[in-house]
């Protein structure tokens, strides 16, 4: 009998989202909870296990298409079930001693990850033929002429949309960079990769034609289309970016920003790290000036918790909240998140630098879950990592501070009565003044800088 499974609530608020790619097609035999599909939310990548055992029906969408919540998503039939009613994805039901995996459906947890099913390989013989530079530059899939014939494609190669429509707006063929790349996301950084490596393999081609040309330093895109118009791309606003733009309007005209910023000598942190890092096991999570900002927020928030509060405009209250759920904003190729560090001022500095990490490589792998990028009380954005000094940062919609790290740079400055070589670095902090007036937010800058000027200063605070 047939049965229907709809798009599920895969986070709270998220009423759409996109296939990325589907690892199953219509006729397979699947599995309980075997991978169905990878779809993109507005905040993170999500994989869609499977909720029967069954044949693929029918998929009911392509990849790359925009699914709403409650849709219908893939059709099953199962042997001796009896036909049903689709039912919202919220009042779906969970299977008989299961327990749910995704917000609106329970899929049973099985012993194990759920199986990918085995990407198919790139097949045939290969044999390189060279061709002309400017070819390969326009359009770096033409680049190689694959003979006898040309490659069986397998699934779609796993990329973000934007990584997409940055390899089309390219002419970059996604299958070539995966079979050069194997069996990951592919991101932007991939795609230039794999156009620098043609334009060297075209330079370092001699008995091809137009050799000539190919010493010439390439374009670094095509600039015109065939008509002979200027060319532009033309990314579809979704995901990622679209939660974000959304978010970014509704604080900024919500929550009255005010920003302030101080320049301090961090020399005395740059030597702990130093010497921490000299002294720490190779298994050790790194330690880094981000690190040791984030402990001294929760060390000043618990002075003035007035930055660590939210505004309840329906209740007319402000809520203090005692515990930091710690945003830390990560730069993807998805777009800006900032997924969140629960109950940081428990930490250690050394817990602290195992959850950064932590949380930063599965942003960047797109995996992080929609639940850990809610609830954040205040939040931390590293712009320093790019040679940026100070900013001002907007802040996540429902807090009320958001701090900023300038770069790290050594220059000279006051010291002891004297002219020295220190390490400086600019915070700048933004903050709702609904809630927090410029005394407060002063202070609480103040306080964090002093932690940073002399690290001895937690051991006050703790």
């Amino acid at each position: 009998m047939k049965q229907e499974f709809l798009l599920p609530d895969l986070g709270e608020g998220l009423t759409e989202a996109e296939i990325v790619q589907w690892l199953v097609a219509e006729g397979d035999t699947v599995t309980l909870n075997q991978t169905l599909a990878e779809v993109e939310t507005a905040k993170a990548i999500v994989e869609l296990p499977s909720p029967h055992a069954g044949v693929i029906a029918s998929l009911h969408a392509a990849a790359g298409d925009v699914v709403a919540v409650g849709a219908p998503l893939v059709g099953f039939e199962i042997e001796g079930a009896e036909p049903t009613t689709p039912v919202p994805p919220a009042a779906a039901a969970v299977e008989e001693g299961s327990g749910p995996n995704l917000v609106g459906y329970g899929a049973a947890p099985s012993s194990g990850r759920p199986q990918r099913r085995a990407r198919r390989a790139v097949s045939g013989t290969a044999t390189v033929v060279a061709t002309d530079a400017d070819v390969r530059v326009a359009a770096p899939h033409d680049a190689i002429d694959v003979q006898p014939s040309p490659p069986v494609r397998g699934e779609r190669p796993r990329s973000t949309p934007p990584v997409r429509a940055y390899a089309k707006g390219l002419g970059v063929d996604l299958a070539l960079v995966a079979a050069e790349l194997g069996d990951r996301v592919i991101t932007r950084s991939d795609v230039d990769a794999y156009r620098e490596r043609l334009a060297q393999r075209a330079v370092g081609t001699t008995s091809a034609p137009g050799t000539a040309r190919a010493a010439q330093t390439p374009e670094p895109a095509r600039r015109r289309t065939e008509t002979g118009e200027r060319a532009t791309t033309r990314i579809p606003i979704r995901g990622v970016r679209k939660h974000t733009a959304e978010a970014m309007v509704q604080s900024a005209f919500t929550a009255p920003h005010v920003t302030t910023f101080h320049t301090v000598d961090v020399t005395a942190t740059s030597e702990l790290i130093a010497s921490l890092r000299a002294t720490a096991s190779p298994d050790s999570p790194r330690i880094g000036v981000l690190t040791v900002v984030a402990k001294a927020v929760c060390l000043a928030l618990a002075q003035f918790p007035g930055l660590n509060s939210r505004w309840d405009g329906e209740a007319g209250e402000i809520v203090q909240q005692h515990f930091v759920d710690l945003g830390i904003a990560a730069a993807t190729d998805r777009g800006l998140i900032v997924p969140v560090i629960r109950d940081a001022e428990r930490l250690t500095l050394g817990q602290l630098a195992g959850a950064v990490a932590e949380l930063t490589r599965t942003a960047r792998s797109g995996k992080t879950p929609p639940a850990d990028l809610l609830g954040g009380t205040f939040s931390l954005t590293n712009i320093g990592v790019f040679g940026i000094d100070a900013g001002t940062p907007i802040l996540p919609p429902g807090q009320t501070g958001i701090l900023a790290l300038g770069a790290v740079r050594r220059m000279p400055w006051e010291y002891r009565g004297e002219i020295a070589l220190r390490d400086v670095m600019t915070l700048s902090l933004s903050f709702d003044h609904r809630i927090v007036d410029g005394a407060e937010g002063a202070q609480f800058l103040k306080a964090v800088a002093d932690v940073l000027q002399e690290p001895g200063r937690a051991m006050l605070l703790a």
